[in-house]
């Protein structure tokens, strides 16, 4: 469980990444909240990321 918690920033930043490219394979680039998702998953993973990494070396 630690392990997880640990790679969950770059998890949901990967997450957020297929979610860009599915939507691009299948079109739907028109719809905004499939775009607002991804980028929103990006940026949580990324905070996420940031955040576990100071409680780790601090």
């Amino acid at each position: 469980m630690d392990n997880f918690l640990k790679n969950l920033g770059i998890l949901l930043v990967v997450l957020g990444t297929v979610v860009l490219v599915l939507s691009f394979s299948f079109g739907w680039v028109d719809y905004n909240w499939v775009d607002g998702t991804a980028l929103l998953l990006v940026v949580v993973g990324i905070v996420v990321h940031i955040i576990m990494n100071k409680r780790i070396q601090g």
